[in-house]
């Protein structure tokens, strides 16, 4: 029999009574609530989370990286880099989003959940392969989605569109090559950034 969901200002209260002053931000939008911790408090904070009589957040549901660096007009406390966790509380019908900032923009380092999620293990490697997150603690960060050789990281805002090299196959030396670019570079999409309240959902 699944839980009734608890209002989610009942479940405000009761993630910051757990966490207390671990959390340097709480925001009710669009009736989900999101908590951001700092870098140091981040492990622990998932740890409490998690095992909190109170929250019972079992699952790991998402975790994906982020790139802060234009981002409408709005500027960020710190860090360009960052990672936001989506939770799932089975027993207790609730959930929970998570934010944390790197303090490291040249090299955003933070700590790898793996240990309190299982499920973070793939999440953490595509956030280290498509944003540069280094996860530190975790037992096989390797790139997931690009090739073995492939440089740089294509997910941050001041990767080209068209990459830096390509990939074809050489008849003559009968094997992949790679080379340069040789397309111009273009931006196929115009960037669109919405007002706040667009749609009326501000």
């Amino acid at each position: 029999m699944t839980a009734t969901a608890v209002p989610v200002e009942t479940l405000r209260d009761a993630a910051l009574a757990a966490l207390g002053q671990r959390v340097v931000h709480a925001e009710i939008r669009l009736g989900e609530l999101t908590l951001q911790v700092l870098p140091t408090d981040y492990l622990a904070s998932a740890q409490i989370l998690r095992d909190h009589v109170a929250c019972r957040f079992e699952q790991l549901v998402d975790l994906c990286g982020m790139d802060y660096s234009q981002y409408g007009d709005r500027t960020w406390e710190s860090g360009r880099y960052g990672v936001v966790l989506h939770l799932l509380s089975v027993s207790l019908n609730q959930r929970l989003r998570l934010k944390v900032l790197a303090q490291d923009d040249e090299l955003p380092l933070l700590d790898s959940v793996t240990s309190v999620w299982a499920s973070a293990n793939w999440y953490e490697r595509e956030a280290f392969d498509l944003f540069g997150i280094v996860f530190e603690g975790h037992s096989d960060l390797r790139r997931i989605l690009t090739d073995y050789g492939f440089i740089g990281h294509p997910f941050r805002k001041d990767f080209p569109l068209s990459g830096h090299v390509e990939m074809r196959y050489d008849a003559q030396q009968r094997r992949v090559i790679y080379q340069p670019v040789s397309i111009e570079p273009r931006e196929i999409t115009p960037r669109i950034i919405r007002e706040d309240n667009y749609g009326g959902l501000g």
